[in-house]
C-alpha cells in the first residue's frame, strides 16, 4: 500500500466515526492525527490532554499553543498517576495502570461533549515493542487509527511535513515515568531531577535524547547530533556540574544512544 493509499485509508477511517476525541499530547503521532481527524470532521473532533507530574510543562503548553492556533476545541484532565495503587512501585504493566485511569477520564468527558469514539496514536511502529498500555486501550475500545491504516513513524513525519505541521521534526517523547527501571520506586522528587535534567540537555541544543534513572546515576541516551556535541569537553563539564546540582551523583553515557523503549531490554532478564 503506498502512503497516500494508507492517508485516503485513514480520513475514510475516521470519517465513519463521525466524532472522535482524540488523546493529545502533543507529540509527532498525536498531533498528526489530530490535525488529520480535524481537517475530516470539523467541530466534531475535540482534544483532550492530560495534566500530569509525567509530562513537562512545556508539552502541555504546546498543546494549548496548538489547539488554539487550529481552532480546536481543546480539554485538559488532571491525571496524577502517582496517586494511583501500584504505579509508583512500576510494575512492568505500569503503563496499563495509567492507560487504564487516563482513557476512562477520556471517555467520560468524550461522551459529556456528545462524542462516541476516543483514538489514541500508536503506529506500527509500536507493535514490535513491549507495549502493556495498548491492552487498556483494546480494553476501553480505544481507536488506534495510525495503526489501523498501517502508518509508521517514519511515513507520519513524512505527512506531517507536507500538511505544514510544527512537529514533523520534533524528538520521539514518552512520560516521564519511561526514564526508571521497572522496580525502581517513582517519587515526585526523582521525576523532577529527571525533568530538569533532561531540559537542560534540550536547552543545550540536544535533539533527540533521554535521561535514565539509576538511583544516583544519570544515565544519558542522545542521537548522532548528540554525540557530536559531546565531543567538546566544556560542554560534558557544563552537564556533569548541572546534572550534580539537580542531584545525581554519577553522570553516564551509553555507547548504543537513544533507542525506544530501551528500559524493555531489562525485561528478557527477569
Amino acid at each position: 500500500m503506498t502512503l497516500t493509499e494508507k492517508f485516503d485509508l485513514l480520513k475514510k477511517y475516521l470519517a465513519e466515526t463521525g466524532g472522535v476525541a482524540i488523546a493529545f499530547s502533543g507529540g509527532v503521532d498525536s498531533t498528526f492525527l489530530l490535525k488529520t481527524a480535524h481537517d475530516t470532521l470539523g467541530d466534531c473532533v475535540i482534544a483532550v490532554t492530560a495534566r500530569s507530574s509525567l509530562f513537562p510543562e512545556r508539552e502541555l503548553n504546546e498543546t494549548v499553543k496548538f489547539c488554539r492556533n487550529e481552532n480546536i476545541r481543546h480539554f485538559i484532565v488532571d491525571s496524577e498517576e502517582m496517586e494511583l495503587e501500584g504505579f509508583s512501585e512500576n510494575p512492568p504493566n505500569r503503563c496499563y495502570i495509567c492507560k487504564k485511569e487516563l482513557f476512562t477520564k477520556i471517555r467520560a468527558l468524550a461522551e459529556n461533549q456528545g462524542i462516541a469514539y476516543v483514538a489514541e496514536g500508536s503506529n506500527t511502529d509500536d507493535d514490535g515493542d513491549y507495549r502493556p498500555g495498548l491492552i487498556a486501550v483494546a480494553e476501553l475500545g480505544v481507536l488506534s487509527p495510525l495503526r489501523y491504516a498501517g502508518l509508521a513513524k517514519d511515513e507520519i513525519r513524512v505527512l506531517s511535513e507536507k500538511m505544514g505541521l510544527p512537529t514533523w521534526a520534533k524528538q520521539s517523547f514518552a512520560c516521564l515515568a519511561s526514564r526508571f527501571p521497572y522496580g525502581e520506586t517513582i517519587t515526585a522528587k526523582s521525576l523532577d531531577m529527571i525533568g530538569k535534567a533532561e531540559q537542560t540537555l534540550l536547552d543545550m541544543g540536544f535533539h533527540q535524547v533521554r535521561v535514565r534513572f539509576h538511583g544516583g546515576l544519570a544515565r544519558i541516551e542522545t542521537d548522532e547530533k548528540g554525540f557530536k556535541l559531546l565531543e567538546n569537553r566544556a560542554l560534558r563539564e557544563e552537564i556533569h556540574r548541572v546534572f550534580k546540582q539537580i542531584g545525581f551523583s554519577y553522570i553516564a553515557l551509553d555507547l548504543l544512544g537513544y533507542r525506544m523503549g530501551s528500559m524493555n531490554e531489562g525485561l528478557a532478564l527477569r
